[in-house]
């Protein structure tokens, strides 16, 4: 009896609890006040902010942002500080979250038809954004902070740590699977004298890389890496799985078998999640990376099993936070330059896109793998590289 009491004294509660007090408290977990003085802290300047979050999530939460409905100082605290106390799992699924989980679980958002979806909406957004944001190498990927004092030196870092962990050596050749604007290519094709086969899906990228390893044995192919052909000494893949999707995962790997020679290696580089789901977040799937999907450590391995044999896994989550304060403090610096050509919600959506990312490598919400594989195992072992 008095159990049942207690229970309905706190659905009475709960009941009555207007959506500011339930946001409150629920960022009361993660240590953020509304309205507080520190940086990480919540400033509420529309009230529906409230309501909107409890409705919509985090599609909600990301979207009130680029409205103005409310801001924190340090927005990449802010986040880190929400994920590692998990509130995400405090707040009921949103309308927005269990449509994603049911659109991937449904249909394969990755498929070729999907694919190109991506492309057009993020990768060819403008090649003035991304090379006053990225530097000099255009690598769109996780530095290497590791004996690096600025982001260009980080990123060669990050090509000269693939390189060695793959044994490049003159005369070999590589494919490179979802090259980017070919900075990766390039270095490897120039500094180490390898051949690259580079395969991507979007054609400012494709055109862009042409022009960048010119007179370089580097043949830059515009397809999608499904129709990747040919058989390599490596296989490299540095950030293309994010867009695959579980229901193309083993295909993935299936591909990367039949196009790797029988003593070769394969290196995969991609953001993880922790824990396996089908959905990718509401507000990062319809403003930045459509249908992206990050793989678990399951996921992962069940797509390799009876193919590879897993010869080193290595997380590099931390530089990654350090990547995007980089690449956020260049584009917020340079934005004068270029915001006459993009929406006026565009730099918030960026900013919290940015910082937001930044916020969940540093909380270890998500991470950052480089996984090296071989077909039947190196022979006398392979020798982890750091």
């Amino acid at each position: 009896m008095i159990k049942w009491i207690l229970s309905l004294l706190i659905l009475n509660a709960a009941l009555v609890a207007t959506p500011r007090q339930i946001i409150e408290e629920a960022l009361s977990l993660a240590d953020i006040k509304i309205n507080g003085s520190r940086p990480s802290d919540i400033r509420v300047y529309d009230d529906r902010f409230y309501e909107r979050v409890l409705r919509d999530g985090t599609l909600g939460f990301g979207e009130s942002y680029m409205e103005g409905w409310w801001d924190a100082p340090a927005l990449d605290e802010c986040i880190a500080k929400i994920l590692q106390a998990n509130l995400y799992t405090k707040i009921k699924p949103s309308w927005g979250l269990l449509w994603e989980t049911a659109k991937a679980k449904l249909f394969n958002m990755q498929s070729k038809l999907y694919s190109k979806e991506v492309i057009d909406a993020h990768y060819e957004l403008g090649d003035n954004l991304y090379e006053l944001m990225l530097g000099d190498t255009l690598a769109y990927t996780c530095a290497y902070w590791k004996n690096a004092s600025t982001l260009d030196e980080a990123q060669k870092s990050k090509f000269d740590l693939i390189a060695k962990k793959m044994g490049l050596k003159k005369g070999m050749k590589v494919l490179d699977l979802g090259c980017g604007w070919g900075g990766f290519a390039r270095h490897i094709a120039k500094e180490y004298g390898v051949e690259v086969v580079a395969v991507n899906l979007s054609p400012k990228q494709v055109a862009y890389a042409k022009k960048i390893c010119e007179g370089l044995p580097v043949e830059v192919i515009n397809e999608d890496y499904r129709e990747a052909t040919g058989v390599y000494d490596r296989v490299i893949s540095i950030g293309l799985m994010e867009h695959v999707g579980q229901k193309n995962y083993r295909g993935f790997m299936e591909l990367i078998h039949r196009c790797l020679k029988d003593d070769g290696l394969a290196l995969i580089h991609t953001i993880g999640k922790n824990i396996t789901s089908a959905a990718s977040d509401p507000w990062i799937s319809k403003y930045i990376f459509p249908h992206g999907q990050l793989p678990s450590i399951v996921q992962f391995s069940e797509a390799t099993e009876g193919l590879f044999i897993m010869e080193d896994w290595h997380n590099l989550s931390t530089n990654y936070d350090k990547t995007l304060m980089s690449w956020f403090e260049n584009f917020n610096k340079n934005w004068d330059k270029i915001k006459s050509e993009y929406p006026d919600p565009f730099y918030k959506m960026w900013k919290f896109y940015l910082l937001g990312c930044a916020g969940g490598f540093r909380a270890r919400d998500i991470q950052l793998w480089q996984v090296v594989l071989s077909k039947n195992g190196v022979k006398g072992g392979y020798e982890s590289i750091r």
